[in-house]
């Protein structure tokens, strides 16, 4: 009787129980897989990672002081090269202040001299208005006068 129970154990449990093949064919799905792809989405996934992960270095500028603590830290790293760049150099920004101030000067200038024009024409121009109505205002006393009427 032990027998006949160890055949109904056995048949059940190939018959109900698949845990087994279904491990087996797993792992073997998992191996090809893994050989024919070569580790490829791991490596890409990896890839993405990093470029998130960069990306959200780069973005964390959020504010104006962190902004200009990365700056500052941009400009040490350009002077400790040994490429100058002419934002490093401190002269430049006098300079470009210098430019700045000049330039700011020059436009003040011009529109000085501008509205010194303008005013000028204005000038002219009301002369010019008055010229023509006390013309026109002589020649309307002198029509009545020139018809035959």
């Amino acid at each position: 009787m032990s027998k006949v129970a160890k055949d109904v154990g056995d048949i059940r449990s190939r018959l109900l129980d698949h845990k087994p093949v279904i491990n087996a064919e797993i792992r073997y799905f998992v191996k090809e897989f893994e050989e024919k792809r070569g580790h490829r989405e791991s490596r890409l996934l990896e890839s993405v990672n990093k470029m998130v992960v960069e990306t959200n270095e780069q973005m964390q500028l959020t504010d104006f002081e962190t902004m200009i603590k990365q700056l500052s830290e941009v400009k040490k790293r350009c002077k400790s090269s040994h490429l100058r760049f002419r934002l490093c150099e401190p002269s430049f920004s006098t300079k470009l202040q210098e430019n700045m101030d000049h330039l700011k000067d020059e436009r003040a200038e011009f529109l000085k001299e501008q509205q010194k024009l303008k005013e000028e024409v204005d000038e002219e121009h009301k002369k010019a208005v008055e010229q023509l109505h006390t013309k026109y205002f002589k020649m309307q006393e002198e029509l009545p006068k020139s018809l035959p009427f």
